[in-house]
């Protein structure tokens, strides 16, 4: 794991101006802790807010950064105002991305740098080619570093309990394809999110909005929880919205339907 450290260390060593996005999850931020150890203040991290982030990504961005000197600049990128985004098609990740790494580059020269990992190369990601189309950097991939190695990392340069965080994408990436991404929408996800996990204390929950209603995954442990609590929590569901509601087995990119809406 030192030779791994070694490796992003050499890779950041090699920008002069790095500008860091940072969305709040392990990956992003153990890149901004280790380029803000290598490059001090030629490190700026740069979050995006919008009623996709939660608030607490948010929070958690703000509180590394006063705790660990980091230059930090919150921002709106902007896709909320971009009807291709907000249309939800199969490649939203790209318009979302577009947005971001536009919005970056308007506000800075710096090298835009990714917390994209090896891991995130094996599956179909639009994002990338938005991050291609603007010279972003990708430092744990050059480095040679995976998902698992980034939690280690994180552990190791004292982040504490952001080694642990779960995977979670953006709250957009719960709409189902095709069904038009909508704040209102983004904040029962949210808020079916939060009412879940505190009854059922879940190691995965996701709140997909479908055609057909409101769909609550949830990992198998979890899942076998609801019995009991079914109705008190169809009851404090049904308060937040009148879709029909149902609880399924939690399936990695389960509202993402390739090729629709295109």
């Amino acid at each position: 794991m030192s030779d791994a450290l070694e490796r992003l260390q050499a890779v950041l060593r090699g920008i002069a101006q790095a500008e860091v996005a940072v969305s709040g999850g392990v990956d992003s931020l153990t890149l901004a802790a280790a380029a803000h150890a290598v490059l001090g203040r030629r490190a700026v991290m740069r979050h995006a807010t919008s009623p996709a982030v939660p608030p607490e990504a948010t929070a958690r961005v703000r509180a590394l950064a006063a705790a660990r000197g980091w230059a930090l600049d919150v921002f709106d990128a902007g896709e909320f105002a971009d009807p291709r985004y907000r249309a939800n098609p199969a490649n939203r990740c790209f318009f979302c991305k577009t947005n971001l790494y536009g919005a970056i580059a308007g506000r800075a020269a710096g090298t835009i740098l990714s917390g994209t990992n090896t891991d995130d190369l094996t599956d179909w990601r639009p994002g990338l080619e938005a991050a291609a189309q603007h010279a972003v950097r990708h430092p744990l991939v050059e480095a040679g570093i995976d998902k698992a190695t980034v939690r280690q990392l994180a552990a190791r340069l004292g982040l504490g309990t952001v080694a642990d965080l779960p995977a979670a994408p953006c709250l957009s990436s719960r709409i189902e394809t095709g069904i038009r991404v909508d704040p209102a929408l983004l904040a029962l996800v949210h808020q079916a999110e939060r009412l879940v996990g505190a009854s059922l204390g879940p190691r995965t929950v996701r709140a997909r909005i479908r055609a057909g209603g409101l769909v609550i995954e949830l990992d198998p442990a979890a899942l076998e929880r609801v019995g009991p609590q079914r109705a008190a929590l169809l009851a404090a569901l049904s308060a937040l919205t009148e879709r029909p509601i149902s609880f399924a087995a939690y399936r990695t990119g389960s509202a993402f339907l390739r090729g629709a809406a295109a």
